[in-house]
């Protein structure tokens, strides 16, 4: 009997990943995110396997909440840019910011960005990030840390040509 529940699960997954992989990329507009979340569909009816009367549905169903969730985080980090830059630019500037840090800060991946400017140039919390990006505080930690790191390299770089 277990032989062919496993042999039911590997040919469902044969004959429907594909497809609601695609599904999701048309809906995410990228391979990576589309691939998690048929991924995690897939985990989810596992988990369900035996209570599941209808695999396809419960597989495009789960999928779509997934993309939908994906789709509010997007919008939640946007907002968080938004409003993050209409802050800094009606803060009056009462110190002057090297330009070439500013340029550093904007070449930073997006994901190491959003909390620098969140933290250093709004002066937020990293409990407030968290809450407001959708990541764990230690993500946002770890992001700060990894700005940081990339910062401190490229200006010593700098540094040393400028000698």
């Amino acid at each position: 009997m277990k032989r062919s529940r496993h042999a039911a699960a590997s040919e469902l997954f044969a004959a429907l990943y594909p497809p609601l992989a695609g599904w999701c990329r048309r809906l995410t507009d990228d391979d990576e995110t589309a691939h998690e979340i048929a991924s995690e569909a897939f985990t989810r009816l596992w988990a369900r396997w035996t209570s599941v009367d209808e695999p396809r549905g419960f597989l495009y169903v789960t999928a779509a909440n997934l993309v939908r969730d994906h789709w509010r985080k997007l919008e939640r980090e946007r907002r968080t840019v938004r409003r993050a830059t209409t802050e800094a630019a009606l803060r009056p500037h009462t110190e002057q910011t090297d330009p070439s840090i500013r340029l550093l800060v904007q070449s930073l991946p997006r994901r190491l960005r959003v909390p620098v400017l969140l933290h250093y140039y709004a002066d937020m919390p990293i409990r407030e990030i968290s809450l407001m990006t959708g990541r764990k505080e230690g993500t946002v930690k770890a992001d700060l840390h990894a700005a940081r790191e990339l910062l401190r390299a490229h200006l010593r770089r700098n540094l040393d040509h400028a000698r």
